[in-house]
């Protein structure tokens, strides 16, 4: 699968100005089919047919406990079902995340402007510095 990820403008934007995300941030990872050796496209991969999964990580600190919720899509038409606070989702974000529960280490954009601003998390940090190689 390839995942997508999306991110509303004005999060985005304060993101890269801050190196956090603000309060009413919405982060929709979709994930698409992979497909391969179509067209002229025969050593490489592309995205193709429907969504094949949707969540939506909201940021919204007088709604939820921990500021962050997750969200479930059965489908892109209807409406997501909350994922329960008890949920590994938020206990792995929580734990391993790099800023304020994303994994921004997936992001190769947002990735140098939490370490330029130096809002990466003490358990990334701590994670990267384990898996570096000793010289």
């Amino acid at each position: 699968m390839f995942d997508n990820v999306f991110v509303n403008p004005e999060a985005y934007r304060s993101f890269l100005e801050t190196g956090t995300w603000p309060d009413k941030t919405v982060i929709a990872l979709e994930a698409r089919e992979a497909r391969s050796k179509s067209s002229i496209n025969q050593s490489g991969h592309f995205q193709a047919g429907d969504v094949m999964e949707l969540e939506v990580h909201v940021k919204d600190e007088a709604r939820f406990p921990g500021k962050w919720a997750f969200f479930s899509f059965d489908s892109t038409a209807g409406n997501g079902t909350l994922i329960p606070q008890g949920a590994n989702c938020y206990s792995c974000h929580a734990a391993r995340a790099a800023v304020d529960t994303t994994f921004v280490r997936f992001y190769p954009t947002l990735l140098p402007v939490a370490q330029k601003k130096g809002t990466l998390s003490r358990s990334f940090l701590e994670e990267e510095a384990a898996a570096s190689p000793t010289k």
